[in-house]
């Protein structure tokens, strides 16, 4: 079986802060943006990366889900627990101050972790943790 990882969900609030974020702090690509009935799915990936993206897509508009439920996710959310992603770099350093400058919110400098990697960790403006480790 050959399977690669095409594309993952993460959910955004606010589109515009979230495709400033992933864009111009990041250095992602920006590979779609679609409006639909006052929602928007940004579909961004890394440069160079053709295959894997990030669909940030509003989680209100995920079909089936109650409205306790929609609520619920906004309170996770707000508290950042909701959702993780995983990033690496060859240059963790550099990458830690960039997002240092920027408005991401802070949770953890670059740190040796005991499971064997170096990585430190971001909220995105919708609260999802960004951790990122430091390829070696």
């Amino acid at each position: 079986m050959n399977i690669t990882i095409h594309s993952s969900f993460l959910p955004q609030n606010d589109p515009e802060a979230s495709l400033a974020f992933y864009r111009d702090i990041l250095g992602f690509e920006v590979r779609k943006d679609v409006g639909y009935g006052g929602m928007r799915w940004i579909t961004v990936g890394p440069a160079g990366q053709p295959g894997t993206s990030i669909v940030l897509y509003p989680p209100q508009a995920t079909p089936g889900i109650t409205d306790d439920e929609r609520r619920t996710i906004a309170e996770m959310m707000a508290k950042g627990t909701f959702a993780t992603l995983l990033l690496a770099t060859k240059d963790l350093n550099g990458t830690f101050e960039r997002l240092q400058a920027s408005s991401a919110e802070l949770v953890q400098e670059p740190t040796e972790q005991p499971y064997g990697v170096r990585d430190c960790a971001f909220r995105d403006p919708a609260g999802n943790l960004l951790r990122i480790q430091e390829l070696r």
